[in-house]
This record gives structure tokens, sequence and C-alpha cells, in this order.
């Protein structure tokens, strides 16, 4: 696996066991007895008997190695397949690059634009369609990337691959982008998967999950595990009347700090920090199903292609369609350094420029800090917007320090405080906190203005976007108006015997809301058509239960969504002492 993957992050195991303490990194999902296979051996017992299989799939599965694995077992219980490859019938990479280039965002090496292409434009459709069975074969098989375009009359199978393994792959240069024939550097393989290939892989694999027949987890090339089709789309649609935990998954950065590293025990320790985790960033998040303890992964995506009314309710499903809209994830600067003066584009500028339905519009819950630790948000009173302009730009061409307490205002870091960074908040967390982010869908798009002179892990200087940020900055988000509009100010807005519901109003720019909720023994809670997404903030545990029977057990920091087709649920207090539970929900 080494060669294959670049990280020091375990690969998910194929069978699930205990881990050590409150935060589970593999959260699953049961199917039930007999539900999921592991093994080459299986599967090929699986389609020995079909006359035609397509095998179609993800970018970052590495189908030749897939091919020979499974052919192996083939060869062994007696069938010889003859195989074909969608590779021979895919356009040449100049003229991949010519259909690709106008939403590669030309010299930037972060941002493009969101494709407006499918997967069949890859291809040279005619040539792909003429690849046909042979009917004198036992059994013809054709594997790659959009193999169900042929056309065969076949059984279907599909290998997913979650995208932390894409990413693992690209930094190894063992993967290349959909229709490349060599690997790039990472960053810019990168930015070609998000704006390119995700974008077209999706489209298709939405199309076709309601005719896969057999699903394959292929994020360990040593050992698949795999699934019928009906099993996991009977699963998925269980999550979308209930309820479910993504599997998260964890990064270290120039920023980074120590809190998830000594919280977190399952994790390796082998890295200089983690920065991030990724909670819930449901485009890169997957759903981790078992069976007798077996677990097979699928991506996000799935559940909202299943089923994904159910999942956020009909009106935020009719504003955003399959975009989940809501975040959560981990900041981790305890022990690290400042993250960098930054902030988010405005609604229009991102759907102009980038062609994103949703902006990042963010808050920051302090779960954790120490030391005086201060958030910085918004501007001093006497900000001059061209006096801040020219200050960067000297900072960054001469590679000088910032003053930053000249331009910038910073609050108090409280624990448990929540800090409003609406669209074209100038922001950042100064080291020592523990930010659970709570935000809208899209992630990468941060307009760094000033990086405190840090280097990237790579040993490199983190590109700076000051003209897209001055182009998005509010600067009458500043002095007392911070206060009164960015800080939070918690309102009682119920209470029962042993409970309190308490409103922490988000900005009046948000589209999303904030609760929290204390309690002593449990509480009942309707969903009112809307998606919940629960955070425990405070207390080792908590059961949530919803009406259709799903039970689950919330650790500490750990994130649970709750589809709104659940109803209703209750937070069952396992501690002998009050818990806090958010929960944030579209407005």
């Amino acid at each position: 696996m080494s060669a294959i993957r670049k990280t020091t992050q375990y690969v998910l195991p194929v069978v699930k066991t205990e881990q050590p303490g409150n935060y589970d990194p593999y959260p699953v999902h049961d199917l039930g007895v007999d539900k999921i296979f592991s093994g080459y051996e299986s599967l090929a017992q699986s389609i020995k008997g079909y006359r035609n299989v397509v095998i179609d799939g993800y970018g970052g599965v590495r189908f030749d190695d897939f091919a020979r694995e499974l052919n192996k077992e083939l060869i062994k219980s007696g069938v010889h397949a003859l195989w074909w490859r969608t590779s021979a019938a895919m356009k040449s990479p100049e003229d991949i690059d010519k259909l690709i280039e106008p939403y590669l965002g030309g010299d930037d090496p972060l941002f493009g634009f969101r494709a407006q292409l499918g997967l069949a434009g890859f291809f040279d459709i005619d040539k792909l369609r003429s690849i046909r069975p042979d009917e004198k074969a036992e059994l013809n098989i054709l594997i790659g990337e959009g193999a169900s375009l042929a056309g065969w009359d076949a059984t279907v199978v599909y290998i997913d691959i979650p995208k932390n393994e894409i990413q693992f792959r690209a930094r190894s240069g063992s993967i290349t982008n959909l229709g490349a024939v060599h690997p790039d550097a990472p960053k810019k393989m990168y930015k070609r998967f998000y704006f390119i290939d995700w974008v077209v892989l999706n489209k298709h694999k939405k199309q076709l999950l309601p005719d896969i027949d057999i699903y394959v987890d292929g994020q360990r090339e040593n050992e698949i595990t795999w699934a019928h089709g009906e099993t996991i789309r009977k699963g998925l649609s269980r999550l979308g009347r209930n309820g479910f935990r993504v599997r998260p998954w964890f990064e270290p950065g120039a920023w980074g700090g120590q809190w998830i590293r000594e919280h977190i025990p399952a994790l390796p320790y082998d890295v200089p920090n983690y920065a991030w985790s990724f909670e819930l960033i449901v485009p890169e998040n997957g759903i981790i199903f078992s069976s007798d303890n077996t677990m097979l992964e699928v991506s996000f995506d799935s559940v909202m292609y299943q089923c994904g009314e159910d999942v956020v309710g009909k009106d935020c499903y009719e504003e955003y369609g399959d975009e989940f809209p809501i975040r959560m994830d981990y900041l981790d600067n305890f022990d690290g350094n400042n993250l960098s003066i930054q902030c988010h584009p405005r609604r229009e500028y991102i759907r102009k420029n980038f062609g994103e339905v949703l902006t990042q519009e963010e808050t920051y819950y302090i779960l954790d800090t120490k030391d005086d630790a201060v958030v910085y948000l918004g501007f001093k009173d006497d900000i001059e917007p061209e006096k801040f302009r020219a200050a960067l730009t000297e900072s960054y061409e001469k590679g000088t320090p910032l003053d930053v307490p000249r331009y910038i205002n910073s609050e108090k870091s409280e624990k448990h405080g929540l800090y409003l960074i609406p669209p074209g908040t100038l922001h950042s967390s100064g080291r020592n906190n523990l930010v659970l982010e709570i935000s809208t869908t899209p992630y990468i798009f941060t307009f760094k203005m000033y990086d405190w002179l840090s280097l990237d892990l790579d040993g490199r200087p983190r590109p700076l976007n000051i003209t897209r940020a001055m182009d998005n900055l509010y600067f009458d988000r500043k002095g007392e108006k911070v206060v009164r509009e960015l800080v939070s100010h918690p309102a009682l807005l119920e209470k029962g015997a042993d409970w309190e519901l308490w409103h922490l109003p988000t900005h009046a720019n948000h589209s999303y809301d904030v609760h929290r909720y204390k309690i002593g023994s449990k509480v009942e809670v309707k969903t009112e058509g809307k998606c919940h997404v629960l955070n425990l903030v405070e207390g080792d545990s908590a059961v949530v239960e919803t009406a259709g029977g799903a039970k689950f057990t919330l650790g500490y920091a750990e994130t649970l969504v709750i589809s709104a087709a659940a109803g209703s649920y209750k937070i069952i207090n396992t501690n002998d002492r009050e818990i806090m539970m958010v929960k944030a929900f579209m407005k």
C-alpha cells in the first residue's frame, strides 16, 4: 500500500473493531447479516454465471490492478473472461485538455469553474459503443470509467472510492486525472478533481445508481468489500428516513495543533499535528455500512442521489438539489499557529466566478481554548481600505510582517462562544483554539490576505488572494459593530423540567441557524421538515433515537446528521452530569 498512497492515515479496515477513546473514526450503519462480502474470490463467484459484465467506477480506481486480481480468481474458478477497456475509446489527452480548459481557471493555482460537462464528452462515443461483447466468449467484461455508456445488456458492477483515498493516491503519483496519461503535481491534480473530474463523475454516478447490481468499495486493493446494489440502495433509503454519521478524516497543516492528536487516540500519532477534522464536509466524506462487522464505504453523495429530499427536506431540496447545505469541521491550532487572515466570497461572486450554488457562510463555535486566545474578526474603527491593501501588498512583496493590531479587530475567544463570519468578513482563528466550524458546504474558497509569513508543509508559501479578498470584503464590519453583529448573544427559547433550549443567533446573511440544548436526562426534538446537524459539545456521550427506531451513540465532539424525514428524535443523556448538544439547521 505504501507505494500507492502517500499518507500516515490508516486505510479503512475490512473488519470493524473496538476503537480506543470515545471518538469513533469509523462510524458504521448496520445492514443486517450476510449483506457485505469481502475478497475478489467471492466477487468472481458472484459474476461467473453471467455472459456480459460492465465494471464502471470512479476516477482514482486503479482499474488495471482490479482487473488483474479479479481475473486471477475467475481463472481459478475455471472461467476464462474476455476483457475490454473503456480507455481504448477515450479521447486523446490533447482533445480532453481542450475540452476542460475553460473550467481550469488558467494559471490560478487554486480555483477554476464547475464543469458544465458530461462523462460521455470524454469519449469517442461511437468508438465506445462499437465495443461489443463476443458471443463466443464465456464471459465478456468491459472495465473502466464510463463502461455503462457502451450500452451493453449486462450486469453492472460499480467501484467506488473515497475522496480522501483519491488524494492520498494522487500525492503518491499512483493515479491520474480523468483522461490524463501522467500524474501531475498533487495540488494541480486536486484543482482538476474538484472542478472537472468529480463534477462529471458525480453526474454519471447519479444516473447509474438505480441500475448498479454490485457495489464495490475499492479503497483497499488487496481486499475489496462489496454488496448487491439493492442492498446499498435500501440502506441509503433507511438513512434518509433517520440519520447518519459520515466517516471523518484528518489532515495535518502548516498551522495545525495538538488537541485532535491528544484527544482522539485511534488516529496515527506519527504526524506533526492535525489541523483539520473533516467531520462533515460532504463533498469529501463517505458513509460506512457494516454487516457481521465487515465494512464497506460509499461516497456521501450516494445518499443524496438515492433520497436527498428525505435527508434535507422538501424546501431545501428544491433550492439546493443534491448539494447538502451544512458542514461541520474542526480547526485545531492548540499549541500551533494562527490561521491565515482571510475572507470568503459573497454569494453572487462565487456563483459568477466559480459556478458554485452555495458560498461559505461560516461561524466559529469555540469547543476549547486556552492562554487568552483570540478570534480575529472584522476591522478596527479607523480602517482605510486602500491603506490596508497597500500594507498587505507590501507584506507580500517584501516578506515583512503585517501590523495586524493596527488594522484588524480581535475578540477574546470564549469557550462555547459563537463568532459569526458571513461572506465577505475578515477573520482568523488565533492560536490555541479548537474551533468547531459550522458553515454552508463549500470549503476551498478561502481568499487569504496574510499568512503570518509561514510556509506550507511542502516548505513553500501558501498562495495569497489579496485582489479577490478586496473585491469581497465588507469594510463596515468594524469596531463596535463587530460585537453587536458578529458575536452571537445567546437567548433562552424554551425550557423543561431538566433541559433548556438556547438560541445562538446567526447573522442576517447566514442561511442557517444554531441552537444549543442543555440536557439533564433527555429531550424530544421535532425536525419540522428540516435536517438537523448535531454535535456533542459537552459531556462524554449521548444516545440519539429517531422515531423510526434508529439509535446512535454520540461521543464527545462527534457529529450526527438527523434527516428531515425522521420527524422527531430523542437526545438521551448517558452521563451523570449535564450535557450540551449544538444543533445547526437551515432557516
